[in-house]
């Protein structure tokens, strides 16, 4: 009887995480440049500031709004394929067959670099200004725009 209770507490059951749950788009804006300054604008849609000078615009991309509202992701939960059906990221959704809330992320544009040391490729988030960057591979440092 102990042999069949040990068996009992080695054997684990499938746990499914619970929330908070969030999923990344598979869209994003296309990168725009300030008109003022030439720099990156933030990856987003609506009412957007430049953050190397500060300039404010009204940002609107339709093709990228009815992409998003015709998007179709997965519930982290069940897996079942959801088409998003709203046109803003972040976005909050429910899973009509597991009742499961979770947020659709904005996704994150990354850029691709190589090092000037090692050539190994690097993706990094893109974002507006020149930044300095360090290899890991090969601990070089280098600047890198975008």
């Amino acid at each position: 009887m102990s042999d069949e209770k040990e068996t009992e507490d080695a054997v684990e059951t499938a746990v499914v995480p619970e929330g908070p749950f969030s999923v990344e788009s598979k869209i994003a804006p296309p990168p725009l440049t300030c008109p003022k300054c030439d720099g990156l604008l933030p990856s987003a849609l609506g009412e957007l500031s430049c953050v190397l000078c500060g300039a404010r615009m009204k940002i609107e991309h339709e093709v990228t709004r009815r992409d998003w509202e015709n998007e179709k992701l997965g519930c982290p939960k069940c897996k079942k394929l959801l088409v998003v059906g709203v046109g803003e990221r972040p976005t909050n959704i429910r899973c009509a067959s597991c009742q499961c809330d979770f947020e659709v992320k904005a996704k994150v544009p990354k850029t691709e670099v190589k090092c000037p040391g090692c050539e190994r490729r690097l993706r990094l988030r893109t974002r507006p200004g020149t930044r300095s960057v360090s290899c890991p591979a090969c601990d070089t440092r280098f600047e890198m725009t975008g």
